[in-house]
């Protein structure tokens, strides 16, 4: 039986001794690669190195590597499916040994003091060769001669791997399979079937040819490269010959802790099932992603977007389940135990893993209360139509339309996704395409809305944008103390993730005065500054030298809201209670927002 460290460690173990070099997994957050959201394989943060540009550790290197996929998200609770997962990986840069690379997966695979495959249980395939390029005999032969029966070689023409426009780097590839011992489906029966009697182990990419146009036959690469991919956590199960991705390692030992905490047993429904697996997923991948060295927090956009869906698919499992999600934070510390020793900034973010996790959930549990029971209701009101056009004999479907889904995501802040996993967990479908088309309506009017000065204000009165509202202030104060008095504010729009703020202003900011700008706020921040309210008269707080921008609006009694001696303004609130509770503030862009009126868009880290 192998764990997820143990194969760790013998993958390290080995290659060093073959002498390759280890290198350190490059963050989850591809960097300057704007066309994936994360690092989804091995070789991803190598792409540059394979190209051609020399790696500072020479040509035979090897790491573990995390990743995560979405492109799968909805099949997560099966057997077989993650988000996150871990790559064993080990290169060959600018050098092509093929029958070496071979040599070292015979072994690996093979050898009692590794892995210890029994040599009949042992499978490969080949390249089947095409109008591309031709047969690979020198895998074929390369992988009998060191003692892969004859009959256990499969030439298969899906062998090859390549980009997916067909153009550029290419080559065959060696996949390894586990013969579980099932009886053969048909006589042609191979690894290349679904039938369950080949279970893939690793792939060896032989990447040396390259194609200059579609169709064309693929020429030598100059400079060929080996790119070898092991997923830790499938190869575990198939090594072990477990079920399910979820019975091994860390995985397990989440779930029976979920389990001890829970209402509903694991396997007492398929809904429970897929539940906690949902949630043993999604917490890892969460925990991934917030403890990178990259820096990911929720939000509406990018990878933050992803990350928040994560975390909220999580709590909804768990409503369904009766798991407490104050033991999220149990969770997290078994994750970081596991693999702090592997990705170290796990371990330096382990408390801003839990602090932004929690107030991720604790922002959605209420908004999740409130859109379940909206979503109950517009289900009762299409149960009721049916009944009143059952008995006038019409029929209508189990179709929940796009303007519900919409108005359970604008007014409560309930996904679409989840409404569309929750109307299939109640047998119903949704209207995909209205709710785009309302979704879209409503970015017109936002957008139509934003063209002008906005003067919103805040979205809400969570402590999230209670925040960034002292935020505000604090920029207000740094912007008046670089340009003069004459700084005021022309409108504001904050929402629980970011603040955007408009002040007159005649030139754009240079970047040493955006510099400046964010040095003041952060220095405010640093020193913990008591944030004190007072009810005053409209003169006194004039008096008392308070800043004023929308006094039309103002009563005779006004709160003044005072920040030690760097700010004091009129102002309805809410705000934070202390400095301190911002952390640090970036500002993420400056640009113009009308004639001689400059926008900040700033976030709290």
């Amino acid at each position: 039986m192998k764990t997820d460290r143990q194969m760790k460690e013998l993958w390290f173990k080995f290659f060093e001794k073959h002498g390759f070099k280890r290198i350190e997994s490059a963050s989850i957050v591809p960097e300057n690669d704007p066309t994936v959201l994360f690092t989804t394989a091995g070789m991803h943060p190598l792409v540059p190195y394979l190209l051609g540009e020399p790696h500072p550790e020479g040509n035979k290197i090897f790491d573990v590597q995390r990743c995560i996929r979405t492109s799968d998200i909805d099949d997560v609770g099966d057997d077989s499916h993650l988000t996150f997962f871990e790559m064993l990986g080990n290169w060959y840069l600018g050098d092509c040994p093929k029958e070496e690379m071979i040599a070292l997966s015979y072994e690996f695979l093979t050898s009692p003091e590794y892995l210890g495959i029994p040599l009949d249980k042992l499978a490969v395939t080949v390249f089947a060769g095409n109008d591309v390029a031709p047969r690979d005999d020198v895998a074929a032969n390369a992988w009998i001669k060191c003692g892969v029966k004859k009959e256990n070689v499969f030439f298969i023409k899906d062998n090859w791997w390549a980009l997916g426009s067909g153009v550029g780097p290419c080559g065959p590839d060696s996949e390894m399979f586990l013969d579980t011992g099932k009886p053969k489906c048909c006589e042609e029966c191979n690894p290349s079937c679904d039938c369950g009697k080949y279970l893939e182990v690793w792939n060896d990419v032989f990447m040396q040819y390259k194609v200059e146009n579609a169709g064309e036959k693929a020429v030598k690469l100059a400079r060929p490269n080996i790119d070898t991919g092991m997923g830790l956590e499938r190869a575990v199960v198939v090594l072990n010959g477990s079920k399910s991705v979820y019975d091994t390692g860390c995985l397990k030992r989440v779930i029976d802790f979920i389990e001890s905490k829970s209402d509903i047993k694991y396997l007492e429904t398929d809904l429970a099932k897929k539940s906690y697996r949902i949630i043993t997923d999604h917490l890892r991948s969460a925990v991934f992603v917030l403890g990178d060295y990259r820096g990911v927090v929720p939000s509406n956009v990018g990878q933050g977007y992803i990350l928040r869906r994560f975390i909220r698919r999580a709590v909804n499992c768990a409503r369904n389940i009766g798991f407490d999600t104050n033991y999220f934070e149990d969770i997290v510390d078994m994750y970081v135990d596991e693999y702090q020793d592997y990705y170290s900034d796990l371990k330096a973010n382990r408390q801003k893993v839990k602090d932004e996790l929690k107030t991720e959930v604790e922002k959605f549990s209420k908004a999740l209360e409130d859109g379940h029971k909206e979503f109950e209701k517009v289900l009762n009101g299409i149960e009721k139509h049916k009944a009143f056009a059952s008995a006038k004999g019409e029929v209508v479907e189990d179709i929940i339309s796009g303007k519900a889904c919409f108005r359970l995501y604008d007014t409560f802040g309930f996904p679409f996704e989840l409404t569309k996993e929750l109307a299939k967990e109640k047998g119903y479908e949704v209207d995909e395409e209205g709710f785009k088309k309302a979704f879209e309506e409503h970015q017109e009017k936002s957008r139509t809305a934003s063209a002008g000065v906005f003067k919103g204000g805040l979205a809400d009165s969570s402590y999230e944008s209670a925040k960034l509202h002292t935020a505000t202030h604090l920029i207000m104060a740094g912007l008046r103390k670089m340009f003069g008095s004459q700084v005021m504010q022309k409108g504001s729009n904050i929402t629980p993730e970011r603040l955007r703020i408009d002040f007159n202003l005649d030139h754009k900011m240079l970047p040493e005065e955006i510099e400046e700008l964010e040095k003041f706020v952060n220095d405010a921040i640093s020193k913990n500054i008591d944030v004190v309210c007072q009810e005053l008269s409209l003169q006194e707080a004039k008096d008392s030298g308070a800043v004023g921008v929308f006094e039309s609006k103002y009563g005779q009694v006004v709160k003044v809201y005072s920040i030690g001696e760097v700010s004091k303004e009129i102002c309805g609130g809410p705000h934070a209670k202390n400095t301190g509770d911002l952390h640090h503030l970036k500002i993420v862009k400056e640009e113009s927002s009308s004639s001689g009126v400059r926008r900040i868009k700033a976030i709290l880290n």
